[in-house]
C-alpha cells in the first residue's frame, strides 16, 4: 500500500494525500469537522443547507460556471453532510487538478450565499421527498428513539420550519464559525504530489489563523441517554418499515472490529442471518439488513426490515431470536470465518478506487482517528473471537436495550408486534 503524507498549514488546515502513480485521476475531498450535531435546535439543518449553497456560487464562480467547469473536466463533483462532518468531494483527471481544487476551495472558503431563497425551496423539496420515502425516514425516527432530545437524535437534513425561515445572514455567520482552519482537511488520492497539493491550498488561505473567538461552541457530549424509546408514524404504506436500534460504539472503541463482524454476521451480507432467515428461507421481506454508525463519543447499532402486516410480528420475533442467539454465545466458527473473509475482501476491493482511498484518508484525519494500514486492520479482524462478538451482542442488542421505530398504516398492529418481542417497552413508553 502506498504511503500517505500529512501536513498542516499555518492557518490550521491539514492536508493528507496518497500518491498512486499508476492512475490518471485524482480524488479530492475537502472535509469539514461540523455536522448536524453541532447545530443548536433553533438552527437544525443549517449544515445541510450550507452544503447546498456551496454550489450556488462563490466570489469568482457562478453556480452555472461551477457546473460547466466540472462537466468540461469530465469529473464528478458532489457533497454530503452527516451528523459530525461535511465533505465536498470530486474525482478529476490528474492534469486538471489545479482547476478543480481552485473551484472547490473557493466553494468551501468563499461561498457567495447567492440564491438562498431558490435553494431553500430545493431543500424543502428534499425534506418532503424523505417524508415520502419511509424506508429512509424510519432511520431518522429510530435515531430520535435512541438519542431522545440530544442533537444526535435530529435528522441531518433538517426541519422544514427552520429551513423556511433561516436568514442568509445566519447561514453566513454559521459558515464563518464552522469552516475554520483546524476543522478542515484536504484529502487526496491518485496521481498527485503532496507538496503541490499543499501549495495549491496555501494559495487560497490568507496566511493567518482564524480568530479563536469565532468558533462553534463545544459539542454537547453524550452522557446519559434516555431509556429505550418507542416511536411510530402513521402513513398509508403497503409495508411496515421498522428499525430495532440501540446505542452503539464510539469511533475510537477498540471493539469496533468485533462490531463490524457482528454486523456482517447479523445482517450485513447475503449470507447473514437476517437475510437468510427472513428473506431467503421465508420470503417475508425484500429488504432486511443491519447497520452501525460510529460518532466521536457514541454510536448507533440496529437492524431494519420492511414487510407487510401479515409478516410483521414474525419478522420481529425472528430478528430478536437471532439477536438473543448471538448474545447467548452461539457464534458459529464457520460464520465468523466467513464474516472475516467478507470484510477483508471488501476492504481490499475498496482500495482499487481512488475515491474510497481519499475517503479513508479524509474521514480518519477529520475525526482524529489513527490511519491503520491494511495489514493492521486484517490483523485486528483476525484476532477477534466468537466470544468477543457474542459479548458485544449481549451488551448492545438484547431486548430491553432496543428502541423500536416504525412507519405504517396501523399503530395498533405495530404495537401488537412489538408486544410480542418486548412487552415491557410498551409499558415504559406509555
Amino acid at each position: 500500500m502506498s504511503k500517505h503524507h500529512l501536513s498542516e498549514l499555518p492557518t490550521g488546515e491539514r492536508v493528507i494525500s496518497e500518491r498512486l502513480p499508476g492512475v490518471r485521476s485524482v480524488a479530492l475531498g475537502l472535509w469539514i469537522g461540523a455536522g448536524s450535531r453541532d447545530e443548536p435546535d433553533s438552527k437544525a439543518g443549517v449544515s445541510h443547507f450550507i452544503e447546498h449553497l456551496l454550489f450556488k456560487g462563490t466570489e469568482r464562480y457562478t453556480a452555472q460556471e461551477i457546473a460547466e467547469l466540472f462537466d468540461e473536466l469530465g469529473g464528478e463533483l458532489n457533497a454530503a453532510t452527516s451528523r459530525e462532518t461535511t465533505v465536498v468531494y470530486a474525482r478529476v483527471p490528474d492534469n486538471r487538478l489545479e482547476l478543480a481544487l481552485d473551484v472547490m476551495a473557493d466553494m468551501v472558503f468563499r461561498p457567495s450565499f447567492a440564491e438562498v431563497d431558490s435553494e431553500r425551496e430545493v431543500v424543502l423539496e428534499e425534506i418532503a421527498m424523505v417524508e415520502d420515502t419511509p424506508h429512509d425516514l424510519v432511520h431518522d425516527i429510530a435515531a430520535e428513539a435512541v438519542f431522545g432530545g440530544h442533537p444526535l437524535g435530529r435528522p441531518v437534513i433538517g426541519r422544514a420550519e427552520v429551513i423556511s425561515s433561516v436568514s442568509r445572514r445566519a447561514l453566513a455567520t454559521y459558515h464563518d464559525r464552522a469552516y475554520v482552519g483546524e476543522r478542515i482537511v484536504l484529502a487526496a488520492a491518485g496521481n498527485v504530489r503532496h507538496e503541490r497539493l499543499v501549495g495549491l491550498l496555501e494559495a487560497h488561505r490568507d496566511g493567518s489563523p482564524a480568530d479563536p473567538d469565532v468558533r462553534l461552541p463545544p459539542r454537547k457530549p453524550v452522557r446519559r441517554l434516555p431509556p429505550p424509546g418507542l416511536r411510530f408514524q402513521r402513513k398509508d404504506t403497503e409495508q411496515y418499515h421498522v428499525c430495532l436500534s440501540a446505542p452503539g460504539l464510539a469511533l475510537g472503541d477498540e471493539r469496533r472490529f468485533a462490531a463490524s463482524l457482528l454486523d456482517a454476521i447479523l445482517g450485513g451480507s447475503a449470507s447473514s442471518r437476517l437475510f437468510q432467515e427472513i428473506r431467503e428461507k421465508r420470503g417475508m421481506a425484500y429488504s432486511v439488513y443491519s447497520y452501525s454508525s460510529q460518532y466521536s463519543d457514541s454510536g448507533q447499532i440496529g437492524l431494519y426490515v420492511g414487510t407487510r402486516e401479515d409478516n410483521l410480528s414474525e419478522c420481529l420475533e425472528i430478528a430478536v431470536a437471532e439477536l438473543s442467539d448471538l448474545a447467548g454465545g452461539n457464534v458459529r466458527s464457520e460464520e465468523l470465518a466467513r464474516a472475516k473473509e467478507n470484510l477483508k475482501g471488501r476492504l481490499l476491493l475498496s482500495l482499487e478506487s481512488t475515491s474510497n482511498r481519499m475517503t479513508r484518508l479524509g474521514r480518519a484525519t477529520i475525526t482524529d482517528m489513527p490511519l491503520l494500514d491494511v495489514e493492521e486492520i486484517v490483523r485486528r479482524l483476525e484476532a477477534v473471537t466468537g466470544v468477543e462478538v457474542a459479548a458485544l451482542a449481549d451488551e448492545l442488542l438484547l431486548p430491553g436495550r432496543l428502541s423500536v421505530a416504525g412507519i405504517g398504516p396501523d399503530e395498533g398492529a405495530f404495537r401488537q408486534a412489538v408486544a410480542r418481542v418486548d412487552p415491557e417497552l410498551l409499558s415504559r413508553a406509555a
